[in-house]
């Protein structure tokens, strides 16, 4: 007597994937985006702290500088990614309409890009002087 059945292929059971063919990556990717977004929020912290009470001149000066550019950019993507995966989850779990479940799905990708993307911008703008 074996023990109960499972309703995996054995090529599913291998590589260790479900249903969605996705296997774990989404979960590891929102645990590196997490990870990242803890390394950098204290050095974010410091830069907001630095910008408080600075005009625009001001602001654009630290933001000139490469690394703090580059601190907030790489911040800017990692949370912007870890919002649309775990917005993904969410809609994945909770949402029984196919053709809604696409739907919301494609609207949290261009809306996390969009985030991203106009964040960026302001980044470099602000950090080039324009």
């Amino acid at each position: 007597m074996s023990g109960p059945r499972s309703m995996r292929t054995p090529l599913g059971r291998v590589r260790n994937l479900g249903s969605s063919h996705s296997g774990t990556t989404d979960f590891w990717r929102q645990r590196l985006t997490a990870v990242a977004m803890t390394l950098l929020i204290v050095p974010v912290i410091v830069i907001i702290l630095m910008l408080i009470g600075r005009n625009q001149a001001g602001a654009a000066q630290i933001l000139g500088s490469l690394p703090i550019a580059i601190i907030l950019v790489l911040f800017i993507v990692a949370s912007t990614w870890h919002m649309r995966i775990g917005m993904q989850i969410v809609i994945e779990d909770y949402v029984h309409n196919e053709k809604i479940k696409l739907a919301s799905v494609m609207a949290n990708n261009f809306f996390c890009i969009a985030v991203a993307l106009a964040s960026i911008y302001a980044i470099l703008k602000l950090s080039s002087g324009v």
